[in-house]
């Protein structure tokens, strides 16, 4: 077993809204994972900086988050992500969800692990997803 994070969680740690013994609280001594859906999130946020202090900060907290295990990935990533996809778009959601979400998803279920999220509205109807919603002050 293991936890993917969502990008929320990482912006909030950032942020000094949460720490990393709240994560722990709920992870446990379980692994925690990067995605590159994170740093995909994280490095366009930065890109939409204006130069200065914040998007120094910015580059920063992304280069801090790139040193943590990464997942990849991978063709079988892929299979799951079309299948939620076709799901989703045949249950009526359509383009509603957020395609960075849904990697993410696939990325959870392929592996059987859970996500941590704070946008627990982003991933609520995704089947199979193990999901744990954390409050972000």
């Amino acid at each position: 077993m293991g936890w993917l994070i969502d990008t929320s969680i990482w912006i909030a740690v950032e942020r000094g809204r949460l720490g990393a013994a709240d994560i722990h609280a709920i992870t446990g001594q379980e692994p925690v994972y990067l995605s590159p859906i994170n740093v995909a999130e994280m490095q366009f946020g930065l890109e939409m900086l204006r130069t200065g202090t914040t998007k120094q900060k910015a580059a920063a907290a992304l280069r801090r988050l790139r040193r943590k295990p990464q997942l990849r990935i991978t063709v079988e990533t892929a299979e799951v992500f079309g299948a939620l996809a076709a799901t989703l778009k045949k249950a009526g959601r359509g383009a509603d969800f957020r395609i960075h979400d849904l990697w993410l998803a696939a990325q959870a279920i392929e592996r059987n692990f859970t996500l941590l999220t704070s946008n627990a509205k982003d991933f609520q109807d995704i089947p199979r997803l193990k999901m744990i919603a954390m409050r972000v002050p």
